[in-house]
């Protein structure tokens, strides 16, 4: 990972990234809640894209990996304006977003602040409005107070918590209610033994999304991670299907 650079916003905070030069549309892949860019699938597409010569982009939100902030300072919209950022720095070129879990709401917020530059997007368990229908009423009053509050965390040995700010602005950038205006490829990959993001959120994502060519793949077996290696091979099937 020494090829890590590091982009500084203009209120001074550096957001590390890691990209390789190449043809287009570039590759963006955006990790999920308290992840980064070395997880296995986003590695998987930066190394396969550089191999190739196409253009890639990996990147930690704010708060999160390598890069500089306060988690508890995140939200959506903080993290949309990073990713805006990057994607200006690497490239002037049209933009295919892979989202994860809660990347896959980023992708939609970024895609649409894009516009034409948005070549198509790739989701992966994706959870738009999550802060609606991923909490429970009582943790909705308790963050709507302005409570921190946490869940048991499966992948570590430290409960997730989710700040009040980043409810707040959840709910204020909910999709799922109406349409979608996107109008590029969308691509839907999703397990149907996630525990953490129902598999029937894709198909209300593909319905409310206003493109034409849109096309839902589901892993009967597939867990919210999907990075087992069948689960990469399918991943780069459909991002390079994508691409071709």
């Amino acid at each position: 990972m020494d090829d890590v650079q590091f982009h500084e916003m203009g209120d001074g905070r550096r957001i590390a990234f890691r990209q390789t030069p190449g043809t287009g549309p570039a590759l963006v892949f955006l990790p999920g809640y308290m992840s980064d860019m070395d997880g296995g699938k986003a590695t998987s597409v930066f190394g396969r894209a550089k191999a190739e010569g196409r253009a890639c982009l990996l990147l930690d939100y704010s708060g999160c990996g390598k890069s500089e902030g306060d988690f508890a300072d995140g939200t959506l919209s903080i993290w949309r304006d990073e990713v805006l950022a990057l994607i200006d720095v690497v490239t002037t070129d049209q933009v295919i977003l892979i989202g994860s879990s809660m990347g896959g709401w980023l992708m939609l917020l970024v895609g649409i602040a894009l516009g034409d530059r948005l070549a198509g997007l790739v989701g992966i368990a994706a959870a738009p409005d999550f802060t609606r229908w991923g909490r429970s009423d009582e943790d909705k009053a308790q963050l709507a107070a302005g409570h921190t509050v946490y869940q048991p965390n499966q992948y570590g040995p430290e409960p997730t918590p989710m700040h009040p700010g980043f409810y707040a602005d959840g709910q204020a950038n909910l999709l799922l209610e109406g349409e979608i205006g996107i109008d590029a490829p969308v691509r839907l990959l999703h397990g149907q033994n996630d525990p953490d993001v129902p598999w029937q959120i894709s198909m209300t994502l593909a319905q409310q999304l206003r493109s034409a060519d849109i096309h839902v793949t589901l892993v009967k077996d597939g867990d919210h991670r999907l990075s087992r290696d069948s689960d990469i091979a399918l991943l780069h099937r459909i991002v390079w299907g994508l691409l071709d």
